[in-house]
């Protein structure tokens, strides 16, 4: 029997672990045990090996990694039927470092030691060689998410600080990062690591979990925790304490990374016969005064850096809006069923920006897109920072925004050499409601204040097809600087719908 299953086997002799008790029990434990932690390995140098997985094991080919599979049966807590269940991965090939795992239960903290005997190894035949204290490589959260007797992939955490979460009707695409430190700085991007978790033990009939997580890094270490609750849209509500070795250039929080490979908006093509492909298609923004933004995303020729400047931001995320299988026509990848991640800050979070990062590629399977949030202003060194935000992965939301929004975002070059023509269609509810006479109109501005670019027409007109509104208007940049866009649809001075952005780079 695995280690793991005679340790849920052992539990569930004990008396008292009913939902009160254990709940008492993990009350003991919380997130200042582990920023207590985080802030006494702050002090100390950082230690880019520790816990290292053997060369040999990261010699190992794709196939070799992807025939050890976690046995199902010897999920945590499995025998005892809880609402959750955790699966394990293994260690190898790309993922060289090993993690720590705990449980928190009615009993206190125990340790969950690796052991080869909860996977299958296929026809691999070096599971004898493997090092006792290699540790997980990352594990996977199984809840009842579709059906009641069906447990579900929910969240995953594997590899550096990344995880990955879904809705009821999504499958996995983007992802989330515990913090972001020099992103596309010229020194190069640091990359920090959850090195361990404890996993709180779920009392019957329980619907979130929580999961603790110490993070380390040469720059910064960490602690967070993060209440799980599965649904329709899957909910992770986030606390995070973040100590500093040093001070780094940029600090990103709450970071999301995803796909863009091509879309309606992209102008050059690609030998693919998908119309589409994209795990997220927009930017997505809620300032402080309660204008909603958004960001068509795209693969561009050359490394592109936006920043939005926002005071108490109310949300940001990149979203999946366009849900038309005919647009990616891939029966595989289903990309119209990828999550969208929105971020919404517990508390003020002051002045500062969302960023997003949009690099170049020539494949679908490098996720190219970054967006966070980097604070205006830094404390003193020795001072911790405190984040808190809940996270909503799901697949739509009628109320973000609430209004009208934008459905596609199309670009062509225009009549007028260097010149560019673009189409932009509308949708909402109320928006789609108005008769072709209702006297609504397209505000379309350039947000560098004008100089650098001179509209030569713009035409708005009710889709009788889709019942939404076009926006379609060409400008001429009069630099060989970045040109930056703003449109929205206005009736009687309120305006109708979010407020759209685009750069053009000349």
């Amino acid at each position: 029997m695995g280690v793991i299953r005679e340790l849920i086997a052992a539990a569930a002799l004990v008396a008292g672990v009913a939902s009160g008790a254990a709940g008492a029990a993990a009350a003991t434990f919380s997130l200042d045990d582990v920023a207590a932690q985080a802030q006494r390995l702050a002090q100390e140098p950082f230690q880019a090996d520790k816990n290292r997985v053997p060369e040999w094991m990261l010699n190992m080919d794709y196939d070799q990694w992807r025939d050890i599979r976690f046995r199902p049966d010897h999920a945590l807590w499995r025998a005892q039927r809880l609402p959750f269940q955790v699966q394990f991965f293994h260690p190898g090939l790309y993922y060289d470092r090993g993690i720590s795992v705990n449980v928190v239960d009615a009993h206190g903290v125990h340790h969950l030691p690796f052991a080869t005997d909860n996977f299958d190894y296929g026809k691999n035949d070096f599971a004898s060689a493997i090092p006792a204290d290699v540790g997980y490589a990352g594990f996977r959260i199984h809840a009842p998410i579709k059906t009641p007797k069906y447990f579900d992939e929910v969240i995953v955490f594997l590899g550096a600080s990344y995880f990955r979460s879904l809705g009821k009707h999504e499958m996995f695409g983007a992802s989330a990062r515990g913090v972001a430190i020099d992103t596309v700085e010229p020194s190069g991007e640091e990359f920090p690591y959850f090195t361990e978790f404890w996993l709180v033990q779920p009392a019957p009939g329980a619907r979130a979990l929580t999961v603790y997580a110490l993070l380390d890094g040469p720059s910064i270490t960490g602690a967070y925790r993060f209440v799980i609750q599965p649904g329709e849209q899957t909910i992770v509500n986030v606390d995070a304490r973040l100590f500093r070795r040093k001070d780094v250039r940029k600090l990103g929080i709450a970071p999301l990374t995803s796909m863009f490979f091509f879309g309606e908006n992209t102008p050059h093509t690609f030998d693919n016969f998908r119309p589409e492909i994209h795990d997220s298609d927009g930017l997505m923004m809620l300032n402080g005064t309660g204008e909603w933004l958004w960001r068509p995303l795209d693969n561009p020729r050359t490394l592109q850096v936006n920043s939005f400047q926002l005071h108490n931001p109310q949300g940001f995320g990149l979203i999946q809006r366009d849900r038309d299988f005919d647009h990616y026509q891939d029966l595989e990848t289903r990309q119209e069923l990828r999550p969208s991640i929105w971020i919404a800050p517990r508390g003020e979070w002051g002045d500062g920006r969302v960023e997003l990062v949009q690099l170049p590629t020539k494949k679908d399977i490098n996720d190219n897109i970054v967006a966070y949030w980097i604070p205006a202003v830094m404390p003193p060194l020795a001072e911790p920072l405190s984040f808190a935000y809940t996270m909503y992965w799901y697949g739509d939301d009628a109320m973000r925004p609430p209004g009208g929004r934008v459905v596609a975002t199309r670009r062509e070059s225009g009549t007028s050499p260097g010149s560019y023509r673009f189409v932009i269609d509308f949708s909402g509810k109320a928006l789609n409601a108005l008769p072709a006479n209702a006297p609504v109109r397209g505000v379309v501005t350039v947000a560098a204040g004008g100089a650098a670019g001179e509209f030569l027409d713009q035409h708005l007109i009710k889709n009788p097809v889709t019942g939404g509104w076009r926006l379609s208007f060409q400008v001429q940049p009069k630099t060989d600087k970045p040109l930056e866009l703003r449109a929205f649809l206005d009736k009687d001075g309120n305006a109708l719908t979010e407020t759209w952005t685009y750069g053009v780079v000349p």
